[in-house]
């Protein structure tokens, strides 16, 4: 029998031989691309991509530098918002209260805010006791159990409920400072314990039974975390050591530090933690506003991502879209001030640890490779590219004679090995592009942006493209 030979059909769209024939016959290596290969194929791209103009013209000078003190280190967690917060309010409590050093208990809240997550996923699983496994608020409440990100408005929410401890009362652990264990463990037991609940109901449980069950979930939550991280103190004793007299031209007065004398101690002080967030933070957080800059949504309208939130009842991250160009301008109000910022940037892109930089185009691909990178940051968020992933404080501006911010100075919290020390220069360009989230004080901010966060906000659901900063590295 004759065998008859049927060509393959190609479907739409797909690589044809022609065309892979095409792009054979079509390119020839230049001397140019030759070396192009070479160079990268034997070294570190970003190594050879480096604009050396942007690294090496920073004279590191700043027209306005607010004083901190020590620098801070996340470690291998993505705590980087609850750092960002705490070293935004540090500034103050070492100011006011002339103390030498100070530094806050991000294990303190870390507990808590696990506890908290813990109970936002179950109390969301009793929620959607009903919802198909493929629907994306499911999806969504699933793929982040109990992770470390968050937003300023957790900070705000946990220092509200919980209070607030120095390090030195509650400090860091292995287990706190390194959290891909834990979280892994803590989120295999909560949904273990998921799907009891889930068992529960279609067995004919009511809420208060599956509530019931949730609560016996979270005493183990509690004993988990405490052996990881140590139980939470109720009450405390505490003291700090006074900062140095000055010489009266703004210099320490070059005592000798290195052991303390009972007259450089403050008296002890019984605080709990709440008292001792009255104190020493003095006014709410609630005082503070989110301003974010899309330009895929419009300008001047009140925004809210859903499921923004690691305690029940309180708000999720809401925020008033605003211009970068009105974004600065507050920010400068703020550092001439003396306040720092808690701020949010897609870290990804043009910044250089080694070097402490933040610049626009800092690695030249485009001139390296010959090609064009162009896209908008409004086309970023909407290829989901363009969104803020690192939280850090902003702690200084330099400006030129006309009044016009040229860079800013970033405190950062991966310890002072990267970076400048710690710090990174952020080059005003980068910030058009790159910046997305800003925390500022009301008394900064125009009445009008203010008159927005009135309004009722229009609900962005939980995907949204610029929601993924609640995965914060």
């Amino acid at each position: 029998m004759q065998t008859i030979q049927l060509t393959p059909t190609i479907p739409t769209g797909a690589l044809t031989p022609e065309f892979l024939t095409e792009l054979r016959a079509g390119y020839e290596m230049s001397a140019g691309d030759r070396a192009c290969h070479n160079a990268v194929t034997n070294n570190d791209v970003n190594s050879i991509a480096l604009n050396r103009e942007v690294a090496c013209g920073d004279d590191g000078h700043f027209s306005h530098r607010i004083k901190s003190q020590g620098i801070t280190n996340q470690k291998k967690t993505g705590r980087c918002w609850m750092f960002a917060a705490l070293n935004v309010l540090r500034p103050q409590v070492i100011r006011d209260h002339g103390m030498a050093e100070f530094e806050f208990s991000t294990a303190y809240l870390q507990f808590w805010d696990k506890l908290e997550k813990a109970n936002v996923f179950l109390e969301s699983i009793i929620e959607l006791r009903d919802a198909d496994f493929l629907d994306r608020d499911w999806e969504m409440v699933n793929k982040f159990v109990v992770e470390d990100s968050g937003w300023w408005n957790y900070v705000a929410g946990l220092v509200g409920k919980y209070g607030v401890v120095p390090a030195s009362v509650m400090p860091e652990t292995h287990a706190g400072s390194h959290t891909g264990t834990l979280n892994h463990i803590l989120g295999r037991m909560l949904r273990s314990r998921a799907v009891r609940i889930l068992e529960r109901y279609a067995d004919g449980a009511s809420l208060d039974e599956m509530r019931a069950g949730k609560h016996d979930a979270l005493r183990e939550v509690y004993r988990f975390l405490v052996i990881n991280l140590g139980e939470p103190p109720a009450e405390f004793e505490w003291r700090y050591r006074r900062r140095q007299p000055s010489d009266g031209n703004g210099k320490d007065s070059g005592k000798d530090m290195s052991t303390v004398a009972e007259e450089d101690l403050t008296p002890p002080e019984r605080h709990t933690p709440q008292s001792f967030s009255r104190k020493y933070l003095g006014g709410s957080l609630a005082d503070f506003v989110c301003l974010y800059n899309d330009p895929l949504n419009e300008m001047g309208r009140h925004y809210r991502f859903s499921r923004s939130s690691n305690i029940i009842g309180n708000e999720c991250m809401h925020f008033v879209n605003i211009a970068t160009a009105l974004m600065k301008e507050i920010a400068m109000a703020s550092i001439l001030a003396n306040e720092p910022l808690w701020f949010a940037v897609n870290m990804n892109i043009d910044q250089s640890e080694e070097h402490g930089l933040m610049e626009h185009q800092l690695f030249d691909y485009e001139t390296l490779f010959g090609i064009d990178l162009t896209v908008s940051k409004a086309d970023r968020t909407r290829f989901h590219v363009g969104f803020s992933c690192h939280a850090m404080a902003l702690m200084g501006v330099d400006l030129d004679q006309a009044g016009r911010p040229r860079k800013w100075l970033v405190e950062n919290s991966w310890g002072a090995k990267k970076g400048n020390q710690g710090r990174w220069t952020l080059h005003d360009k980068w910030f058009d592009e790159q910046v997305y989230t800003l925390i500022a004080h009301k008394r900064h901010v125009p009445a009008a942006i203010l008159q927005r966060f009135e309004e009722e906000p229009i609900a962005l659901p939980a995907w949204y493209p610029s929601a993924r900063g609640i995965r914060f590295s």
